[in-house]
């Protein structure tokens, strides 16, 4: 992720990934089909970060809680410091040929949500449709804060953009 964040998705080759990783291309094809199966990798581990976030909330959380909770727990697990976590970012948000790793990884952290949720909002014949307009509306606000911060060069606090949106969505939907 270092050298595809330093270098670029699409200038970096294979081979160099390989070189990095002290594997043989060969090698590397073996776990990882394509170049973009390495990112993919990468924001899975994300998914699982958010997901057992979400199942270790305490019960009296409320769904917002549970939202914010999750979301700021991936933000310290991204990367070691906050400018690879910058780097990291910048490189699936804004690297065209990535986009559908990171719809991917957000469409599963949708579904990680919803699946909680559903589990806590009362019984409703609407309760799976609203727990997805929750999850959903959690994953607008973090993708806004993904945007605010990119905006401002990582220069602000990531966790910090994620609760003034959060804020922001819920004073502005009242």
């Amino acid at each position: 992720m270092n050298l595809l964040s330093d270098k670029g998705f699409d200038e970096t080759t294979v081979d160099e990934i390989a070189e990095v990783a002290g594997i043989s291309r060969r090698t590397l094809f073996r776990y990882f089909p394509t170049k973009a199966d390495i990112v993919t990798a990468w924001a899975q581990h994300m998914t699982d970060v958010l997901t057992t976030s979400v199942h270790q909330c305490p019960a009296n959380f409320t769904p917002q809680d549970i939202i914010r909770s999750a979301l700021e727990a991936v933000i310290p697990r991204i990367a070691a410091t906050r400018e690879e976590t910058f780097s990291f970012v910048y490189l699936i948000e804004r690297t065209p040929s990535l986009l559908p790793v990171s719809l991917r990884k957000y469409a599963q952290w949708e579904d990680s949500l919803a699946e909680a949720l559903m589990l806590r909002l009362p019984a409703s014949p609407d309760r799976k449709l609203a727990a997805r307009v929750a999850a959903r509306s959690g994953i607008a606000a973090f993708r806004t804060a993904v945007d605010e911060w990119i905006r401002l060069n990582g220069r602000r606090d990531l966790a910090t953009l994620l609760r003034k949106v959060m804020r922001l969505q819920s004073e502005t939907l009242s």
